[in-house]
């Protein structure tokens, strides 16, 4: 799937849910659900900057694509990341850089986010497409 259907296919989803409490209970689930990061790779080096919680992420190239893992310590970061890291795995680095993230405002997760927490995710993003440019640059 492409980055596009996937962030379709998550917009469709919340829209399911009528109030915010349904679709925060919806990211945990999503949270629980996401392939974890393996112990090793719970390094200050993984760790994304300027988020309230602990969020870890690595990322490997494999067939010219990008595989993310991830973890929090808290359930609702979990959550985000999860949606973050199933946009953006296992898609082609110029791909994930050329996305646009707009579906996030369509679901309404910024509004819904404390400052500190909002701010985290801008960083969540911010963090991945660093890999991707790093990767990126490998493949040129």
């Amino acid at each position: 799937m492409t980055i596009k259907e996937i962030q379709e296919e998550i917009i469709d989803e919340f829209s399911m849910f009528d109030d915010w409490e349904d679709r925060y209970q919806y990211m945990i689930e999503l949270g629980k659900s996401l392939s974890l990061i393996e112990e090793q790779y719970k390094t200050d080096d993984n760790l994304i900057k300027g988020c309230q919680s602990k969020v870890w992420v690595h990322a490997e190239l494999k067939n010219d694509k990008i595989e993310f893992t991830a973890d929090s310590d808290a359930i609702i970061t979990k959550g985000i990341i999860a949606i973050l890291i199933r946009v953006f795995s296992n898609q082609h680095p110029k791909d994930i850089l050329d996305a646009d993230t707009s579906f996030i405002d369509q679901i309404g997760l910024k509004e819904h986010l404390s400052p500190t927490r909002a701010n985290g995710l801008v960083n969540m993003i911010k963090q991945l497409k660093l890999y991707a440019i790093a990767y990126q640059t490998q493949l040129n």
